[in-house]
């Protein structure tokens, strides 16, 4: 009997490794709507998958997202460096007809705005009800940001947000984390004997 449940066991083990290839490989999706008036304002990070054009800051890392006359999205991203200075990125964002959760973001000079490759897509893959936190990641999954309403995040949320990211494909084991987790911290597994 104990043999014919490691075998069970084994075969199990076997099919969810051979599912998580599978799921990881499906195309991001983004959530089904997003109130960009409701989206629009301050957030802060909380954690981030590690990216060249975040490599300078070291705390106080935001987020702003102002609505425009012409339909597009102010995008103005600041940090801290190591010393303290304030470092930031200014850009846009304009919507994808018919992916409510979907956004391209363009960091390049207006007069670039012609060329495609100069646009990002950056999907909403989880937005709270309430507005209050946000995830956002790129379709190749190399990319990905926990953002909050606060400075701060609790770590039950933090840990719920993370699980959801792995379950997407992301590797949340790699994420830099720049803002405080709140709350106790995941309890460690016992040493085996």
């Amino acid at each position: 009997m104990p043999a014919a449940r490691i075998r069970i066991a084994a075969i199990v083990v076997l099919l969810l490794v051979a599912v998580i290839p599978v799921r990881a490989a499906e195309p991001l999706q983004s959530v089904p709507q997003l109130d960009l008036s409701r989206h629009a304002g301050l957030w802060h990070e909380i954690a981030h998958l590690p990216s060249h054009f975040q490599r300078g800051c070291a705390s106080d890392i935001t987020v702003q997202y102002t609505l425009r006359p012409d339909d597009l999205i102010g995008v103005r991203n600041t940090c801290r460096d190591a010393d303290g200075e304030l470092l930031q990125a200014q850009g846009v964002a304009r919507p994808v007809a018919g992916s409510p959760g979907r956004l391209q973001v363009r960091f390049a000079p207006d007069w670039l705005a012609w060329l495609p490759l100069v646009w990002a897509d950056y999907l909403v893959v989880a937005l709270d009800p309430g507005y209050q936190w946000a995830m956002v990641g790129t379709p190749d999954r190399d990319y990905l940001w926990i953002l909050s309403r606060s400075p701060g995040m609790e770590r039950a949320r933090y840990d719920d947000l993370t699980a959801r990211a792995r379950a997407m494909g992301f590797a949340p084991e790699d994420l830099v984390l720049a803002a405080p987790v709140y709350g106790p911290a995941p309890a460690e597994p016992e040493p085996a004997p």
